[in-house]
């Protein structure tokens, strides 16, 4: 749809050098402004949307961790669980006197 719009030398004259340093076209530069002016196109909401639809919370609360980050954590902590799990069984079986064998099913990738 096609819109006249009457401006003063001026700003004209400003519209196009903007338009020229950005390497766009004068009707290019005046749909993003209206954009931008009316809500529709603002580069920081959208990058603020963006992240929390891909990254995940940490549970402590105000930190973000990437997908890929956030699945290296977990795997981490489970291997950290195995291995508490497992020092406290050595430690159990030292008490009364048995000796103790890992679980070879856990150490099976």
């Amino acid at each position: 749809m096609a819109v006249s719009v009457r401006l003063e030398p001026l700003l004209e004259k400003e519209l196009e050098l903007a338009a020229k340093r950005l390497g766009v076209t004068k009707s290019q530069f005046i749909v993003s402004a209206l954009e931008k002016a009316l809500g529709r196109q603002n580069p920081y909401e959208l990058l603020l949307k963006v992240q929390t639809e891909v990254r995940e919370p940490l549970p402590e609360g105000s930190e973000y961790l990437s997908p890929t980050k956030a699945a290296i954590r977990a795997k981490l902590k489970a291997k950290q669980d195995a291995s508490r799990a497992d020092w406290l069984a050595f430690q159990e079986a030292k008490q009364v006197g048995r000796a103790w064998q890992p679980d070879a099913d856990k150490d099976a990738p």
